[in-house]
């Protein structure tokens, strides 16, 4: 099992380093295929999945997307309300065959997987050394998750979410926090030296510090929807992780609070 999973995780690096670092179209277009991969994987949670909704949910990210792709995103409030429109059409003129719970989750989907995942892309795309930060994303959330991991076996006694995640810690997750904070502090460093970037470290130490935090409340969110509908796992493709949403459940919240803070600060 640990074997699989490193293979799949060596894989997936390898996989996000070509693609994020090439950006443009290749990752735009990957980035497409997981959100709909991943709001496949939540639709199926409630038994949307190869319904009408879910056709109506895959065709609103499709959409989304190209908006995206054109940079008109001041339609994004018109997408969101027809695809409401469009949802509720489909509830009430098929009622009873739908439940509301899987109507409320595939409106749902759209925002929490393919909208939030496009941060990725849109800060990839950020004019200053958006090709530096959008690193950040992924150190903030997989570093957070491993410094957090390892500060509370070490030193862990408050549980943080008792009855969602036992083996969670306050201390945990403040290492976390803090680790994900050097860790883009000395990211920043290599950057600025061998790379020639031209990024300020305190800054990048508190995005991914920010980050860090947020990324810890996907990783429950992603969790407490799993306890609810008794399932262990997403999915299955990732060998060793579980589906799209097990592994980047922490990246779905960051990459919106990493794309705002870095184009704030």
């Amino acid at each position: 099992m640990f074997k699989t999973r490193l293979l799949s995780g060596i894989v997936l690096v390898i996989v996000l380093i070509a693609t994020v670092g090439l950006g443009g179209d290749l990752l735009f277009f990957l980035l497409l295929a997981v959100s709909l991969i991943g709001m496949t994987e939540l639709y199926n949670v409630v038994g949307a999945r190869q319904t009408l909704l879910g056709v109506v949910g895959y065709l609103a990210a499709a959409v989304y997307y190209r908006f995206l792709y054109v940079g008109e995103l001041e339609h994004v409030m018109m997408i969101s309300l027809l695809f409401l429109v469009a949802l509720m059409a489909v509830y009430v003129f098929s009622f009873p065959k739908y439940r509301a719970e899987q109507v409320m989750t595939v409106f749902f989907g759209l925002f929490y997987v393919a909208m939030m995942l496009s941060f990725v892309y849109q800060t990839r795309m950020l004019p200053q050394e958006g090709g530096v930060i959008v690193w950040l994303i992924f150190l903030s959330s997989w570093g957070c998750d491993t410094c957090a991991y390892c500060v509370g076996m070490l030193i862990g006694k408050h549980k943080m979410a008792p009855k969602l995640s036992p083996k969670k810690s306050i201390e945990g997750g403040v290492g976390g926090i803090l680790g994900a904070a050097l860790l883009g502090a000395l990211f920043a460093l290599a950057m600025n030296h061998w790379a020639g970037a031209d990024v300020v470290v305190w800054e990048c130490a508190l995005i991914c510090g920010a980050g860090g935090a947020i990324s810890q409340i996907g990783d429950l969110a992603a969790s407490a929807i799993k306890r609810n509908h008794d399932i262990k796992d997403y999915g299955k493709l990732i060998p060793g992780h579980g589906g799209i949403l097990d592994r980047f459940d922490s990246v779905i919240f960051t990459a919106p609070v990493i794309f705002y803070l870095a184009s704030v600060i």
